[in-house]
């Protein structure tokens, strides 16, 4: 395998992972926050304020996921044309969990997504809210089998190697309880809480400073609140379980934490061991771009600490939500911030792992596919472009939409 092809076949999957990643990030932590608005609209009967933001968000809901559901199936196409060594060598062990997240997301949670988006004043309300709830269930559901397979990869556990040295799946219970799928489900889901929990108060900051402190029902300020004291908590929980895996990769990946903290000494350490152990060969992550992934994200999440907790103290009060346009830009400006911090920490995660892509059984040059240097270039040509196109369509339709702002039907009271 050309040295060049196994480079443009990984920044072919880094780039439009990460692509997909940015709708995943928002769209899991939205559809927490619409399934508990309308509860709260439906145990209440009444189509008060809460209903109505449930109908304007869920529309912004509805064009992230509609947009990333696209980018999803496409990254399966690459990864099964650019990465066959991997599903060959290593799909008996964790095959099934990628099966069980397209049933869930591409079959449940797309159908009782359009019956919920069908069964407005069509459905009993309390039908229409169980399908939201089912749509929020599959999500998670959706992320944790992803989450399962990456959680193989980066410490592999319930498999067996065979002769020929392929791995099959020998305990179910050890590969979906892997502690670094636990650990790592956990971070993903407050971090995509915090994420919509920022996008909530930076969109509901953007309409208030533009003189809309006179909203029927206070539709923004309500909002921006939900954000605040949704994105908080989420801040500290996400900071928790990523806290929580950085000690266990000194375990279970040495070279990561090594490589993070610029520790020379433990890298050689751990070079001498692996050449050891697998004999000659480069045993370590690349330096610089682990490093700079874990800072990256740990910086963004430093620059959310204080405006959060600043923002908590001034949501209580209603002449600060209407009217202080300094902390409206504040908190339109802290909208990009949990994205930085998600993708960096999806790099540090899967950059630091190298040159393992099932950690200490097979090398990433050995699941890469047998195919020329020129059929990946052609291939990096198509689908980076193509991602690029629906993010950036993606973020015009989603920003538009905000930027509109609701409905009258939203708006109204009925």
């Amino acid at each position: 395998m050309e040295a060049e092809t196994l480079d443009l076949a990984r920044w072919q999957f880094a780039l439009t992972a990460g692509g997909h990643f940015l709708f995943v990030s928002l769209t899991l932590g939205l559809a927490t926050v619409l399934a508990v608005l309308q509860t709260w609209a439906t145990v209440r009967g009444t189509r008060d304020v809460h209903q109505r933001m449930v109908r304007f968000w869920g529309r912004l809901y509805v064009i992230n996921y509609g947009v990333g559901i696209v980018t999803g199936i496409l990254m399966e196409f690459q990864l099964g044309m650019a990465w066959s060594g991997l599903g060959h060598q290593a799909g008996d062990a964790f095959g099934a969990s990628l099966a069980l997240e397209t049933v869930f997301a591409f079959f449940v949670e797309a159908t009782f997504l359009a019956l919920w988006l069908l069964g407005w004043d069509r459905f009993n309300r309390w039908v229409h809210l169980a399908t939201l709830w089912v749509v929020t269930l599959t999500a998670y559901l959706s992320a944790y089998w992803i989450l399962v397979a990456n959680g193989f990869l980066n410490h592999p556990t319930g498999h067996v190697e065979t002769a020929d040295g392929r791995l099959e799946l020998a305990d179910p219970v050890a590969l979906f309880t892997n502690p670094s799928t636990v650990l790592a489900f956990g971070h993903v889901v407050s971090g995509a809480l915090l994420t919509a929990g920022v996008f909530l108060a930076g969109v509901s900051a953007y309409h208030l400073f533009r003189h809309r402190a006179d909203e029927p029902d206070g539709f923004f300020a309500r909002s921006l609140r939900i954000g605040i004291y949704t994105a908080l908590p989420a801040l500290f929980v996400t900071a928790a379980f990523g806290g929580t895996q950085l000690g266990a990769l000194r375990t279970w990946q040495p070279a990561k934490i090594a490589a993070f903290e610029g520790d020379r000494a433990e890298l050689d350490r751990v070079q001498a061991e692996l050449s050891a152990r697998f004999g000659p060969g480069d045993y370590l992550p690349h330096e610089a771009l682990t490093r700079g992934a874990g800072l990256v994200m740990m910086i963004a999440f430093a620059l959310l600490m204080l405006p959060l907790l600043a923002s908590a103290l001034l949501a209580p009060w209603s002449w600060a939500v209407r009217r202080l346009r300094i902390w409206h830009l504040t908190l339109m400006a802290l909208v990009p911030l949990p994205f930085v911090a998600m993708i960096a920490g999806w790099v540090f995660r899967e950059a630091g792992r190298q040159p393992w892509v099932v950690y200490g059984l097979l090398r990433t040059e050995d699941a890469v596919s047998q195919v020329s240097t020129g059929t990946m270039r052609l291939s990096l040509a198509v689908f980076v472009p193509l991602f690029a196109l629906l993010v950036a369509g993606n973020w015009w339709l989603l920003l538009r939409a905000a930027g509109r702002g609701p409905s009258p039907a939203d708006l109204r009271m009925s």
